[in-house]
């Protein structure tokens, strides 16, 4: 029985190699022994750029040009000033002295694109907290649809010239809400969210409406 297997072990010894089965046939195993390595040079600190490659060239530059963290926005930029001034129209010229005249004016002003229908000595309270202003300050109004009295309207197209009017509006304070609170519940979750939120608002004051006359309209 021994010398039967000590002979099969000499026999399967001399097996040659190119009897074997393929790799993709052999176990996973057995393909590790078999598979070999790649090896990549990592490029030596004394090559210069002119030595590496075009695309590690153009990514090392691009990760050092990229900034870091998210973009950040744009300033707005004030508009281009009027050079050449605007034509007033035949019948504005007729109608704006008969306007001028009279008692009271009302004006539909426009802030941050919401109209508001004041007169003089009226108080609005802007929905939202306008920033960069404090208690005591003059706002010009300088956009503004329709301009009027108690027989006469002059409309814009679809503003009027800022040169016809002035409407001017004094800062008077600040308002904030009553605390709100409320409560969000998901089904079948015990869990409450309670949201707070309390917001202020800007006060102003209109102070000045005045049309000018067509000889300051001429001259600016």
């Amino acid at each position: 029985m021994l010398s039967r297997t000590i002979r099969r072990s000499i026999l399967d010894s001399k097996i040659s190699s190119s009897a074997l089965p393929p790799t993709f046939l052999l176990p996973l195993r057995a393909r590790c022994f078999n598979t070999t390595t790649q090896h990549i040079e990592t490029p030596s600190a004394g090559l210069d750029a002119s030595q590496m490659p075009l695309n590690s060239v153009a990514a090392s530059a691009e990760d050092a040009v990229k900034p870091k963290g998210p973009p950040r926005r744009k300033a707005p930029t004030a508009p281009a000033p009027i050079t050449t001034p605007m034509a007033v129209d035949s019948s504005v010229k007729e109608m704006l002295p008969l306007l001028a005249v009279q008692p009271s004016h009302y004006i539909n002003v426009h802030i941050h694109g919401k109209p508001y229908l004041v007169t003089q000595g009226d108080s609005v309270r802007l929905p939202f907290h306008m920033p960069g202003v404090i208690p005591g300050d003059v706002l010009r109004l300088n956009r503004a649809s329709s301009l009027g009295s108690r027989d006469y309207t002059l409309k814009g197209a679809p503003y009027l010239d800022e040169r016809i009017f002035e409407c001017r509006a004094t800062v008077t304070g600040t308002e904030a809400e009553p605390m709100r609170v409320k409560e969000t519940k998901k089904r079948r979750n015990r869990r409450i969210h309670t949201v707070r939120s309390k917001h202020k608002y800007t006060i102003l004051r209109i102070s000045e409406v005045k049309i000018k006359q067509l000889e300051d309209i001429k001259g600016s």
